[in-house]
């Protein structure tokens, strides 16, 4: 439980872009609305990034990035003092964050106030690597004296989704300020709140004019201008596979930027019969339901060994009945509400076809109350593989629990997508662990447990599931540049 008050009545004071630690309005004039998903209702209007505003950011950024600017001459080890600082404010303000973090995306209090508390953990992280990225002395050939350099990428564009607003903005920010870079953040237009009160804090924690700037708006403008800008050298995303290919071609289109991508999934859970069926029902409920569905890796599509399907799809059905669903503010609260109208409809229309096409709706499929974008959470059984529920990614509270016979079968199966972010397998046998984990394409895999994600482990995908790496020591190198310099040495003559 939280000793932090939830407040569904939080004021919302940020609401500007923020560029060269001073809050603007947008050039074109234009604000957008951003909506309490809990409630459908306007909770204000926030102003609307656009190319204008873009380059405005890119060259503030840009000009902080120059040799000899206040953040390019700050020591590593200060550098990490300043992001230390940053979290001692965010420490400070976890209860106005995640109070902002549930108004904005819907979520449960608590699960937000979790989300902050991560959010903690990834820059306090970060900034203990800011004075270890180190380089090597190489013995090369001849006489010569060769070392490598890390040196920052330069002006980063990033792109964060809506679903964990908060921690999504630290996974960028925490690496890429850590190897000296600078920053333009969009965050998504359906949750701006959370990154622009971190704004507040970056300029109270003493960051340079220009470090950290944050456009809101939409993708199609704010994020394509991003995507295709010509000064900025490396753009990390976020989101569904579909953006992830448009923002790939905005960088063949533009300089060849670098890009690092985190996309879609459609993760397998492996069930098999020795496993004990509580323990497994009740990580499988967690793997799926966890911020309702609205997770890359959750472990959408459910496969059972057939000696235990109808016992587990029993246990399956009484969780998801079970589950309180309602006012995100309400410490009873599990399961919130979806991010808005449209998820709404598309989750609820996958589910009109995993019935349509043959599989049995055991629990939800509906609707929860009357306002709000409230999912009852949802559990199919009968699921095939080339059901629209086995194969898109829903991204919603949907369980789609599919037989099989063999693990063999099961592996098969389960990389028979076209995704590759995550998978799990939950057993008693340590070699079918074992086989499963490498026979698996997956950038994460979980053996008895599931969305196990530390700050200091690698997290990305294979496949269409996006490339590069967050988190850990791996992300340090999607945002650093290797330079090798060579000196002659000089023979004394004989």
């Amino acid at each position: 439980m939280s000793d932090h008050e939830a407040n569904p009545n939080q004021e919302i004071v940020y609401k500007q872009i923020f560029i060269n630690n001073e809050w603007c309005n947008s050039v074109s004039g234009r604000t957008f609305p951003t909506i309490n998903p809990a409630t459908g209702e306007k909770l204000c209007d926030v102003q609307e990034g656009d190319k204008e505003d873009v380059d405005k950011a890119v060259a503030a950024a840009r000009a902080a990035f120059k040799i000899g600017s206040p953040w390019r001459r700050k020591d590593a080890s200060k550098r990490g003092e300043l992001m230390m600082k940053f979290v001692s404010l965010l420490e400070r303000d976890i209860g106005i964050l995640a109070n902002l973090e549930t108004l904005d995306n819907g979520k449960p209090f608590l699960d937000a106030v979790d989300d902050v508390r991560a959010t903690i953990d990834v820059f306090q992280y970060y900034a203990g690597w800011c004075d270890k990225i180190t380089g090597k002395t190489i013995p090369v050939d001849g006489d010569y004296f060769t070392f490598t350099r890390h040196e920052p990428v330069g002006v980063c564009g990033q792109i964060i989704p809506w679903n964990y607003p908060v921690a999504m903005l630290s996974w960028k920010l925490g690496p890429a300020l850590a190897c000296g870079n600078t920053v333009i953040l969009k965050p998504a237009e359906q949750t701006p709140l959370t990154a622009l009160y971190c704004c507040a804090l970056f300029k109270e924690a003493g960051f340079p004019p220009g470090v950290v700037n944050v456009v809101p708006g939409y993708g199609s403008t704010a994020g394509a201008a991003i995507s295709e800008h010509m000064d900025v050298d490396k753009v990390a995303f976020t989101g569904s596979t579909e953006v992830g290919k448009l923002i790939m071609q905005a960088a063949g289109r533009s300089n060849l930027k670098r890009i690092s991508l985190e996309l879609g999934g459609k993760s397998p859970l492996i069930i098999l019969a020795d496993a004990d069926v509580d323990n497994a029902a009740l990580w499988a409920h967690s793997a799926i339901m966890t911020n309702m569905g609205q997770n890359c890796c959750a472990g959408s599509r459910t496969l059972v060994q057939e000696d235990i399907y109808d016992e587990f799809v029993s246990k399956a059905k009484l969780m998801a009945e079970n589950r309180c669903v309602g006012d995100p503010f309400d410490a009873m609260t599990a399961h919130g509400s979806q991010i808005d109208e449209t998820q709404f409809k598309k989750i609820l229309s996958l589910i009109d076809s995993g019935v349509q096409e043959g599989a049995v709706l055991e629990a939800g499929g509906k609707r929860h109350g009357d306002k709000g974008y409230f999912i009852k959470p949802t559990v199919f059984s009968n699921v095939q593989d080339n059901m629209r529920i086995a194969k898109e990614e829903i991204f919603g509270p949907v369980q789609s629990i599919i037989k099989f016979k063999t693990i063999e079968e099961a592996i098969e199966r389960a990389n028979n997508t076209n995704y590759g972010l995550a998978a799990g397998i939950i057993t008693n046998d340590i070699n079918k662990a074992l086989m499963f984990s490498q026979s698996i394409q997956a950038g994460s895999v979980w053996v008895n447990c599931y969305d196990i994600v530390t700050t200091q482990t690698p997290f990305g995908g294979f496949k269409q599931s996006g490339h590069g790496r967050e988190l850990g020591e791996y992300a340090l190198k999607e945002y650093t540049e290797i330079k090798t310099v060579t000196v002659k040495i000089p023979q004394k003559n004989s």
